[in-house]
């Protein structure tokens, strides 16, 4: 039995996540709770938890914050000969990813991007919630989060916030039935 998995993302009105390969915008309280978030320094579960994430995200993330700390790293990827660090796992789909996932028992497994993965895990049936960080504008972007609210519902939302001139909210969002 495959665990339940989730998603997180930021993304601004029109649904954008990145342009060349980068994050838009730069603020520091939404890496801080995608960090914790991820890490499950708000859980008491044991385990490390999993990243899921496609080969372009993989390399967006700065080299000195790769692999990303205290949590188990998969990439997806077509590329067998991609070179990662060690404890850095591949794998060819998001249903091997998960498995791996699943062998290594990770305590909760996210999905972190791109677009392409984020489509093919919000149609998969283990996916259970969108950790959202709206952002409040309309960026130059080149990557888009896929439609999401006819599928999910809103089920938690923090006061908006802002930071550098940005203002956005996190919000919680659950697989409809």
């Amino acid at each position: 039995m495959q665990n339940q998995f989730d998603l997180v993302v930021a993304c601004d009105l029109n649904r954008g996540i990145g342009v060349n390969n980068q994050l838009p915008w730069r603020l520091r309280d939404d890496m801080k709770n995608f960090s914790s978030l991820t890490t499950g320094r708000n859980s008491n579960v044991g385990s490390q938890n999993a990243v899921i994430m496609g080969r372009k995200t993989w390399q967006s993330i700065p080299a000195k914050f790769r692999p990303l700390p205290d949590r188990f790293n998969i990439v997806v990827t077509s590329n067998i000969n991609l070179d990662l660090p060690p404890g850095v796992v591949s794998c060819k789909s998001l249903d091997d990813a998960l498995k791996v996932a699943t062998a290594h028992n990770c305590g909760q497994t996210f999905v972190i991007g791109g677009a392409r993965i984020y489509e093919e895990a919000m149609e998969h049936p283990s996916c259970r919630r969108l950790y959202i960080t709206e952002v409040f504008g309309k960026f130059e972007c080149d990557v888009f989060f896929p439609l999401y609210k006819e599928r999910f519902s809103l089920v938690e939302e923090q006061p908006p916030r802002e930071e550098n001139g940005i203002k956005y909210a996190f919000k919680v969002y659950e697989k409809a039935h």
